[in-house]
This record gives structure tokens, sequence and C-alpha cells, in this order.
């Protein structure tokens, strides 16, 4: 005997039975009308997380402006909170993923620590998404088109309705008698997807009934093929994730001899795992940046750059700096009567072990030409200093150095640097990380 809708969407989400909350994207299509439905009426006999459904209102068109209220009336009827949240879809080439990607960020600030966010995409949705992305020359990972759960915020976004048909949902929705919203966007050709959903699909289905089943279980299959793909690369990128010899800076970084060692396409297997965590990958064109820099001399110092950022290679190792990396001001700080740590603006903080220096002390960053006096060594040039260090030439214009008066006391961080003479006391500085701002 098949399952039921209910029995089917109960087993897909038994992984999440212990969440602390399931949020429902409620659009008021029939996809996320019949998904509402169904929790709301499989909570009354089944414990299940609290419910909540979310509506988001792009302000794209006046027949939206209708919908929020009709979400609100279904919720009402089915005792069910709504949070209505309005964006603004940003301007592009794509009005499509503009709207998409703020409807995204929405329901990820809605997300918290644990939380599924539940959406209504199809089985017909995913056989769409394979061929969109089969068209634009995607790899496997594009081609392996919408994972059934993937990470989202500090929680996960899961989609239980994936191998249920159209044909059910349409069902379901005229046993139970549901009201729906027909989004007259949906019927615009100059759209890729419904240009495939209206011109496309028609004609494959009149000659293969299969085809969208068949295409959903080939995005199954890769899926699969990149699950393995990513193992591979969690092989491969084992001995490269290897500690740099700054422990200070807390930017991702890879050792470059392991993966140099490595067949061209797994090395590119494994930079795409790495980087997929963060930036957009780049296209099969402009994987030429890569090459660049992998084969660059050693003290040539090339960077890639990149959709969200860049990779820089300094000496050995490959490190990835965010699109911010750069934005901070650089101005001078006057310390003259310290705290303990001092905050620098978009760069972190400095502090202090031991007992701070006395006198006019402030923070600086180079402008080239600064001298400093070593211990032991006499007068040396401060570009010279640090080139023996092997300080990453991307981190030494953010690098704070003390001054008490015109004379350079300290670099933090540095060996030998970053220490008064007697050995009383020390700088450090502590820079942002990914995680406090410069994602």
């Amino acid at each position: 005997m098949k399952p039921s809708l209910a029995a089917k969407l109960l087993q897909v989400l038994s992984p999440w039975r212990n969440a602390p909350a399931w949020h429902i994207a409620f659009s008021g299509g029939l996809d996320s009308s019949v998904l509402l439905h169904l929790l709301a009426t499989l909570a009354r006999i089944e414990t299940l997380p609290p419910l909540s459904a979310v509506h988001v209102h792009h302000g794209l068109q006046t027949a939206a402006d209708a919908w929020p209220d009709h979400c609100q009336s279904v919720c009402d009827s089915l005792g069910v909170p709504l949070r209505i949240v309005r964006v603004q879809v940003q301007p592009g080439a794509s009005l499509e993923r503009a709207a998409r990607d703020a409807r995204y960020r929405a329901f990820a600030d809605g997300t918290g620590a644990g939380e599924i966010l539940l959406t209504g995409q199809h089985r017909d949705d995913q056989a769409e998404t394979l061929l969109f992305r089969l068209l634009r020359g995607a790899g496997v990972r594009g081609l392996a088109a919408m994972p059934g759960a993937r990470p989202l915020a500090a929680g996960y976004l899961v989609r239980p309705l994936l191998d249920v048909s159209p044909a059910e949902l349409q069902a379901y929705a005229h046993d139970h008698r549901l009201a729906w919203i027909e989004d007259p966007s949906n019927a615009d050709l100059r759209f890729s997807r419904n240009y495939l959903r209206h011109q496309v699909f028609p004609r494959l289905t009149e000659r293969w009934p299969q085809a969208a089943t068949r295409l959903a279980r080939t995005a199954e299959h890769l899926s699969e093929a990149q699950g393995l793909l990513d193992e591979l690369a969690n092989i491969d990128l084992h001995i490269a994730r290897q500690p740099s010899g700054f422990p200070w800076l807390a930017l991702p970084s890879l050792a470059l001899e392991p993966l140099s060692g490595l067949s061209e396409a797994r090395q590119r297997n494994a930079m795409r795992h790495w980087l997929s965590a963060l930036t957009r990958l780049p296209d099969s064109e402009h994987w030429a940046g890569w090459v660049s820099l992998r084969d660059a001399k050693p003290d040539a110092q090339p960077l890639w750059s990149l959709a969200d950022g860049q990779l820089q290679r300094c000496a050995e190792r490959i490190w990835w700096l965010p699109a911010t990396w750069s934005d901070f001001s650089g101005a001078s700080l006057d310390w003259s009567h310290p705290q303990n740590p001092l905050q620098l603006p978009c760069n972190g903080h400095v502090y202090f072990k031991g007992q701070a220096p006395k006198g006019a002390l402030s923070i600086r960053y180079r402008q080239g030409g600064e001298v400093m006096a070593v211990p032991g060594r006499g007068r040396r040039d401060l570009k010279r200093l640090l080139n023996e260090s092997g300080v990453p030439g991307f981190v030494r214009g953010r690098l704070p150095l003390l001054y008490r008066d015109q004379q350079l006391l300290a670099v933090p961080n540095v060996p030998g640097l970053a220490t008064s003479a007697q050995g009383d006391w020390e700088l450090h500085w502590m820079p942002l990380t990914c995680d406090q701002g410069l994602s």
C-alpha cells in the first residue's frame, strides 16, 4: 500500500524531530500551503517541535501586497504563528537570483541555533534545477541540484517534499479544500525557470512521461558522487591544513606543497571543497587563476581574485583574505593612558603582558622607511626585519606598531620585536577573525 503524504513527510523529518523549532517558509503558494497544512495537522496527533511560519514579502509586484493578509488568515485558521518579513531586493542582472538571495537572507536571520527551516520544493522543482544547471554548464556539485538538507545560519534548511510529485500536492490540496495564491510572475516566460516549466518540460514528458522522476533520480546519483568527491577532498586537504607559523593570524590557509603533488583534477576538487565555505566558486574559465597562483615563484606574492575575496600566496602557503580585509582606516591612536586591551577600529585589539611602558604611547601603521632598535643588533630597517620573520606581506600594513613619541618600540607578535629590552612587557595583537566581521 502506498504510504500517505503525511507518513512520507514524517519519515523524511524523523532526523529533525528533536530540533528546538520548525519554521515553515510560507509563500502562500500551493507547495508551501500543503506543507503548512500537513505539519499543522500532524502537530495535533504527533509530538513535533514548535511550529511557526515565515512569509517574505519582496515588494516586486502590486499583487503581492495582498499576500501577507492571505498568509495571516491561513495561519490563524491553523493556529500557527506567522512572521512577515519585508525585504529589499537589490537590482542586478538576474531578478530571480536577487529575490532568492534576499529571501534566504531573511530565512537565515530568523533561524536560531539548531532550528529547522522547512521549504516546499518538490520533485519537479528538483528536475528543473538539474536541467537549468546543466544548460549553464555546471559541474557535479551544481548538478547534484538541491540537497534534502543543508546548513542555514546556526540551523538547517530542510526540503522534505523533494520525492513528492506536483500531482500528489494538487490531490492533497483539493481533498482538503485548501486555498492558495497563484503568483502571476510564475507565467512570465522571460524567467528561465518558467520557460523550462511551461515550454520545455511539457514536451519532454509528452515524449518521456517519467522524465521528471528520472531527472530527479539523476540528481540523487550526482549528489552521491559529490559526496564521494567531498570525502576525497577532505583526504587531500588533511595534510594541507597543517597549522601555519602564525597562530595569531586566524585566517583560513593551506600549505601549498601537499596540494601541488596531486593531479590537476584532484587539486581543483580539493580547492573547490575548501573554497565553497568561503566564496562563490569561480567558473571553469577562471581556474587559470589557481594555476598562476600555484606556479608563481616563491617571492612573487601572487593573488587570485574571487567573488568574495582573494587568495594570496606567501612563501609556500596560500591564505584566504575576505573582501573586507582592507576595510580599516589605518589611523594613529593615542595610548598615553593605556587601556589594556586597546580596541583598534576594524583591526581587533592590542594588549600588554606585564607592566606597560611609561611615556607618550601611540599605535601607528606602516608608512615605509621605519627603523627600529633591536637589542644586540643596533638600528635595523623594519622592512628587513619583517622579511626575516616571514610575516605574510598582506598583513604587514595592518600590524599595529607601538611608538613612544617618535621611537618605534615594538611590533606585536613578531619574535624579537614584541618585547622590551628588559623583558618586563610584551605586546600582543589579536586581529579580527572572519567570524568577527571579516567574512
